[in-house]
Protein backbone atom coordinates (compact mmCIF):
# COMPACT_ATOMS: atom_id res chain seq x y z
CA UNK A 1 0.00 0.00 0.00
CA UNK A 2 1.01 3.76 -0.35
CA UNK A 3 0.36 5.64 2.12
CA UNK A 4 1.45 9.66 2.88
CA UNK A 5 1.61 10.43 6.47
CA UNK A 6 1.78 14.13 7.50
CA UNK A 7 3.66 15.33 10.51
CA UNK A 8 7.08 13.63 11.37
CA UNK A 9 7.00 14.04 14.97
CA UNK A 10 7.11 11.54 17.84
CA UNK A 11 3.69 9.86 16.14
CA UNK A 12 4.66 10.18 12.24
CA UNK A 13 8.56 8.79 13.19
CA UNK A 14 7.20 5.88 14.70
CA UNK A 15 4.55 5.25 12.23
CA UNK A 16 6.58 5.75 9.30
CA UNK A 17 9.11 3.08 10.47
CA UNK A 18 6.23 0.75 11.11
CA UNK A 19 4.76 1.10 8.00
CA UNK A 20 7.95 0.66 6.67
CA UNK A 21 8.32 -2.35 8.60
CA UNK A 22 5.21 -4.27 7.12
CA UNK A 23 6.05 -3.39 3.75
CA UNK A 24 4.40 -0.04 2.98
CA UNK A 25 5.60 2.50 0.43
CA UNK A 26 5.51 5.67 2.56
CA UNK A 27 5.76 9.65 1.61
CA UNK A 28 6.22 12.11 4.70
CA UNK A 29 5.14 16.31 4.48
CA UNK A 30 5.92 17.85 7.49
CA UNK A 31 7.03 22.04 7.68
CA UNK A 32 10.39 20.95 9.56
CA UNK A 33 13.50 19.95 7.60
CA UNK A 34 14.96 18.99 10.87
CA UNK A 35 12.07 16.62 11.72
CA UNK A 36 12.44 14.98 8.44
CA UNK A 37 16.40 14.37 8.65
CA UNK A 38 14.97 12.25 12.33
CA UNK A 39 14.04 9.47 9.55
CA UNK A 40 17.24 8.21 8.65
CA UNK A 41 18.37 7.93 12.43
CA UNK A 42 15.28 6.05 13.86
CA UNK A 43 15.93 2.82 14.96
CA UNK A 44 19.52 2.52 12.97
CA UNK A 45 18.32 2.16 8.89
CA UNK A 46 17.73 5.14 6.61
CA UNK A 47 13.91 6.02 5.49
CA UNK A 48 13.34 4.17 1.96
CA UNK A 49 10.38 6.89 1.17
CA UNK A 50 9.99 10.32 0.10
CA UNK A 51 10.36 13.39 2.49
CA UNK A 52 9.27 16.78 1.53
CA UNK A 53 9.18 19.94 3.66
CA UNK A 54 5.78 21.91 3.09
CA UNK A 55 2.67 23.19 4.16
CA UNK A 56 0.30 20.62 4.55
CA UNK A 57 -2.69 22.10 3.98
CA UNK A 58 -1.78 23.37 0.48
CA UNK A 59 -3.36 20.67 -2.40
CA UNK A 60 0.00 21.50 -4.85
CA UNK A 61 2.24 20.52 -1.68
CA UNK A 62 -0.14 17.43 -1.02
CA UNK A 63 0.18 16.88 -4.77
CA UNK A 64 3.85 17.14 -4.68
CA UNK A 65 4.00 14.69 -1.68
CA UNK A 66 2.53 12.12 -4.09
CA UNK A 67 -0.94 12.06 -2.64
CA UNK A 68 -2.63 11.30 -6.04
CA UNK A 69 -0.90 7.81 -6.26
CA UNK A 70 -1.36 7.22 -2.29
CA UNK A 71 -3.95 4.35 -0.89
CA UNK A 72 -3.84 6.28 2.21
CA UNK A 73 -3.03 9.07 4.42
CA UNK A 74 -2.43 9.06 8.36
CA UNK A 75 -2.31 13.27 9.47
CA UNK A 76 -0.51 12.95 12.91
CA UNK A 77 0.81 16.25 13.19
CA UNK A 78 1.02 18.11 16.43
CA UNK A 79 -1.39 20.02 15.18
CA UNK A 80 -5.19 19.44 15.55
CA UNK A 81 -6.43 22.04 13.21
CA UNK A 82 -3.56 20.73 10.33
CA UNK A 83 -4.93 16.89 10.49
CA UNK A 84 -8.18 18.15 10.01
CA UNK A 85 -7.98 20.30 7.15
CA UNK A 86 -5.09 17.91 5.82
CA UNK A 87 -8.15 14.78 6.07
CA UNK A 88 -10.96 16.73 4.51
CA UNK A 89 -8.47 17.87 1.49
CA UNK A 90 -7.59 14.13 1.08
CA UNK A 91 -11.13 12.98 1.32
CA UNK A 92 -13.12 15.78 -0.35
CA UNK A 93 -10.49 16.89 -3.06
CA UNK A 94 -9.21 14.07 -3.70
CA UNK A 95 -11.57 11.43 -2.88
CA UNK A 96 -9.23 9.14 -0.31
CA UNK A 97 -11.31 6.66 1.61
CA UNK A 98 -8.66 5.49 3.70
CA UNK A 99 -7.75 8.60 5.90
CA UNK A 100 -6.99 8.65 9.77
CA UNK A 101 -6.72 11.69 11.37
CA UNK A 102 -4.99 12.37 14.68
CA UNK A 103 -7.31 15.02 16.96
CA UNK A 104 -5.70 15.50 20.84
CA UNK A 105 -8.51 17.26 22.23
CA UNK A 106 -11.55 15.38 22.74
CA UNK A 107 -14.41 18.12 22.32
CA UNK A 108 -12.41 18.24 18.21
CA UNK A 109 -12.36 14.88 17.90
CA UNK A 110 -15.65 13.84 18.76
CA UNK A 111 -17.60 16.73 16.68
CA UNK A 112 -15.28 15.68 13.77
CA UNK A 113 -16.05 12.22 14.37
CA UNK A 114 -19.58 12.23 14.71
CA UNK A 115 -20.40 15.76 12.30
CA UNK A 116 -18.00 15.27 10.00
CA UNK A 117 -17.40 11.71 9.42
CA UNK A 118 -13.26 11.61 9.96
CA UNK A 119 -11.41 8.26 10.97
CA UNK A 120 -10.55 9.98 14.38
CA UNK A 121 -7.67 8.69 16.84
CA UNK A 122 -7.74 11.01 20.04
CA UNK A 123 -4.35 10.25 21.80
CA UNK A 124 -5.78 12.03 25.35
CA UNK A 125 -8.81 9.57 25.31
CA UNK A 126 -6.66 6.47 24.57
CA UNK A 127 -4.15 8.07 27.38
CA UNK A 128 -6.75 8.08 29.82
CA UNK A 129 -8.10 5.24 29.22
CA UNK A 130 -5.25 3.27 29.46
CA UNK A 131 -4.43 5.32 32.77
CA UNK A 132 -7.75 4.18 34.12
CA UNK A 133 -7.57 0.05 32.78
CA UNK A 134 -3.75 0.29 34.70
CA UNK A 135 -5.11 1.75 37.65
CA UNK A 136 -8.04 -0.43 37.63
CA UNK A 137 -5.76 -3.68 37.57
CA UNK A 138 -3.29 -2.13 40.19
CA UNK A 139 -6.16 -2.01 42.72
CA UNK A 140 -8.30 -4.78 41.64
CA UNK A 141 -8.79 -8.07 44.34
CA UNK A 142 -6.92 -10.65 44.26
CA UNK A 143 -7.20 -14.29 44.49
CA UNK A 144 -9.17 -14.19 47.85
CA UNK A 145 -9.70 -10.69 48.65
CA UNK A 146 -13.07 -8.50 48.36
CA UNK A 147 -13.24 -5.30 46.86
CA UNK A 148 -11.25 -2.59 48.91
CA UNK A 149 -8.33 -5.09 49.90
CA UNK A 150 -10.14 -7.24 53.11
CA UNK A 151 -9.57 -10.98 52.67
CA UNK A 152 -12.24 -12.94 52.72
CA UNK A 153 -13.30 -13.87 56.29
CA UNK A 154 -14.24 -17.33 56.96
CA UNK A 155 -11.84 -19.18 54.87
CA UNK A 156 -9.13 -21.44 56.81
Amino acid sequence: MNILVVGCGQVGLHLVRQLEEQGHEVAVLDESAERLRRLNNLEGHPFAGVALVGVPIDVDVLRQAGIEACDAVAAVSDDDRINIMVAQIARDVFGLHQVVTRIADPRLEQIYADRFGLDTICPTRLTVQAAVDALNSVFAPGPGQKAGGDAEEGKA
